[in-house]
């Protein structure tokens, strides 16, 4: 499928703190809950995937313990309910409620929680914009395997171990499907990989006030970064 192309100067593009603000702000004053945002960028996860997977194909997902990885089972639990064959690679306990839950829905929905060793896709939900460096070595492990893998690679929001060193051990997506606005990061990485901007459902309000005209969501729900 062909998403429609959006140009965005860098100049222009949301860095972290800005984005957190951003989000925060939509949280507070607009009564979003952090589940139905969640709840968002799982679907428009989804959608990305099922543009281009066939339901033959193996699709593993792989989940932390934040708002990304609760995107992530939202993700697995959608692909799931389409007939698509998921699996569901958890890198560490799943301590806070709202994932933990997800997790639950997704397991019902029929996503698998047996190891995969050579997935046709493979999902990085790990960890969010909010993560730190250095990762953990069990993260860096799956990381390495991973982008040994022959596997289609996308990620949500921002690849895992990526902020902004190419040089650095990250989770290398050929696709990233970063969610609200595009982020100044995300412009670091090397030139072939596909950024793709999610609809997160923040009112247009929002965007002024944080200094960008509203991004054309009404035409489609996901679009392509020109940079």
């Amino acid at each position: 499928m062909r998403y429609p192309e959006l140009f965005f100067p860098l100049e222009k593009a949301f860095d972290l703190d800005c984005f957190r603000e951003m989000d925060y702000y939509a949280v507070e004053n607009y009564h979003l809950p952090i589940e139905l945002m969640m709840e968002n960028a799982g679907l428009q996860l989804a959608n990305l995937i099922a543009s281009f997977a066939s339901k033959s194909q193996t699709i593993k997902i792989g989940i932390g313990n934040g708002n990304n990885g609760g995107g992530g089972l939202v993700a697995a639990r959608r692909l799931s309910a389409w007939g698509y064959n998921v699996y569901l690679d958890v890198f560490t306990k799943l301590t806070k409620e709202i994932p933990a839950a997800q997790y639950n829905r997704a397991i019902k929905f029929g996503a698998k929680i047996e190891p995969i060793s050579n997935p046709d896709i493979w999902i990085d939900a790990y960890l969010g914009f909010s993560q730190r460096l250095p990762l953990d070595s069990s993260l860096l492990k799956i990381i390495a395997e991973a982008n040994k893998s022959t596997a289609q690679k996308v990620s949500l929001d921002i690849p895992s171990g990526f902020l902004g060193d190419v040089n650095l051990p990250y989770f290398r997506a050929a696709k990233v499907l970063t969610l609200a606005a595009p982020k100044k990061i995300l412009y670091n990485l090397v030139p072939n990989t596909e950024i793709y901007i999610a609809d997160l459902g923040i009112p247009k309000e929002v965007y002024a006030k944080f200094g960008i005209q509203e991004l054309p969501f009404h035409k489609n729900n996901i679009l392509k970064l020109k940079r």
